[in-house]
């Protein structure tokens, strides 16, 4: 039985669509859950992938990640945690 997947904020649900058109990811945006682990097996991303991902946020919202920022595993968490980081710091 599938399990359900949390609500995608209007803010996570345009993200979700940035990170599958950047990764050219095979599912609908919308099919991400929010709190996912985006790192694992689940989508199967990788830190080619964290690269790809972070300039696609720095060109959409102004927001800069840098590859070598300690707190990358949180930012990185899940949607809602990079949702949140961007939140945070958007500047567009």
């Amino acid at each position: 039985m599938p399990t359900a997947i949390d609500h995608q904020t209007a803010e996570e649900a345009e993200l979700a669509r940035l990170l599958v058109e950047t990764l050219h990811l095979d599912i609908p945006p919308e099919s991400i859950d929010p709190v996912m682990p985006l790192f694992g097996d689940e989508l199967g991303l990788d830190s080619i992938d964290a690269l790809e991902l972070a300039l696609a946020i720095s060109r959409a919202y102004g927001v800069e990640i840098k590859s070598d920022d300690a707190r990358n595993k949180e930012i990185f968490a899940s949607l809602r945690s990079l949702a949140g980081y961007i939140a945070e710091h958007r500047t567009r």
